[in-house]
């Protein structure tokens, strides 16, 4: 996909620009404060045939991120893919999974009930660590 500013040349008057806020119809900022960068998404499998023509008439931002994510991707690395930036990333990932095409997790954290982190995870980075050596 390219660059919403791809191609775009200050001294070319003709060239027509679009701003990232026509792309998610005004809106600024994220209304799901569960999306972070770290937050793993994935599309669901299509239900039925009117869910494949909804996706149809999706903005194409929505179908690459859709097809982008058939197996598990961090919003940042959506981002870094439709060369967009994250805050905008976060709003059309919003509009999938509020709409059920995708299924957005937090990763899992390291630490324990307790606080204290998991020694399995620390002792396999410390050998993975150790092989590299």
């Amino acid at each position: 996909m390219k660059h919403w500013t791809e191609g775009f040349d200050d001294d070319d008057a003709d060239e027509q620009l679009v701003r990232p806020y026509t792309i998610t119809s005004g809106r600024t900022t994220p209304e799901r404060a569960d999306l972070t960068l770290i937050t793993l998404v994935t599309t669901l499998p299509e239900v039925s045939t009117q869910a494949a023509l909804a996706v149809r008439r999706m903005q194409p931002e929505h179908r690459t991120i859709l097809g982008l994510c058939r197996e598990s991707k961090a919003v940042v690395e959506v981002a870094a893919k439709l060369g967009l930036p994250v805050s905008l990333t976060k709003i059309l990932i919003g509009d999938l999974v509020d709409s059920g095409y995708l299924w957005a997790r937090s990763p899992q954290p390291l630490t324990r009930a307790g606080g204290l982190p998991d020694m399995n995870i620390l002792e396999a980075v410390r050998d993975g660590l150790r092989k590299k050596l």
